[in-house]
């Protein structure tokens, strides 16, 4: 997902479902009711999350909304998505999935899921195993698909406290999650600072392929320009 060092301001919201705290390093989360941490939070947890899970009793699972595919991005392709992951951090696939894709395939032409049964399958696996879904950039969902891809992740955490969800995105779509999530979301807002952009210009000008195509003073500059140009947050 890289690094979320976004201007404009987001907001990440997590779901309380575990009991127990789910991580308590590095500052990124101490309490099962506290998630959230720094301005590239959505790459630190996912990737803190996915060292956590391996060789341990958990699964974790992502999906980025991208603008230009949000179309074609439904609840039915991003829950399958989902699906397929945490399946495959799975030690035996259950005999339900598998009758269900097997009986699917038998349709002409092949048939996907329904919603409904993708629902379920996550709750069940959900309802045993600790689950992370992480949803970035959220609000780059199309308003229709997002009503019914946050009442389907309702259903699951409603079922499963095991589940345990971490999504990103623009302010303007907060109070849409709250709603749809039943009170169940702690919310932090994120805000990069002019260090968190400058820090950032920086790593990146070091990573630059064409070293010869500026010197120290054409990056000192863009930095500076660059700086002057955010307003204070």
């Amino acid at each position: 997902m890289g690094v979320n060092l976004r201007v404009r301001p987001c907001f990440a919201t997590g779901v309380r479902g575990l009991e127990r705290p789910t991580l308590g390093e590095g500052g990124i989360l101490r309490e099962s009711n506290v998630l959230l941490t720094i301005c590239d939070a959505s790459s630190l947890v996912i990737d803190t999350l996915c060292t956590k899970a391996v060789g341990g009793n958990s699964t974790v699972a992502c999906f980025y909304f991208d603008f230009v595919s949000h179309d074609d991005q439904s609840p039915v392709s991003i829950l399958s998505s989902v699906l397929k992951q945490v399946v495959g951090g799975l030690e035996e696939v259950p005999e339900k999935i598998v009758k269900a894709f097997r009986d699917q395939e038998r349709v002409i032409g092949g048939h996907n899921l329904a919603l409904s049964e993708i629902v379920g399958f996550l709750q069940d696996i959900s309802s045993s195993l600790p689950t992370f879904i992480c949803i970035d950039a959220l609000d780059e969902c199309s308003p229709g698909h997002r009503v019914k891809l946050l009442d389907s992740l309702n259903q699951i955490v409603q079922r499963s406290p095991g589940a345990r969800l971490f999504l990103t995105g623009r302010p303007h779509i907060q109070s849409e999650v709250e709603k749809h999530l039943s009170g169940r979301a702690a919310t932090r807002s994120i805000t990069p600072t002019k260090d968190d952009i400058t820090r950032f210009l920086l790593a990146k000008l070091k990573e630059d392929t064409m070293p010869g195509a500026m010197d120290d003073g054409l990056g000192e500059e863009i930095v500076k320009t660059i700086g002057e140009t955010i307003p204070e947050m």
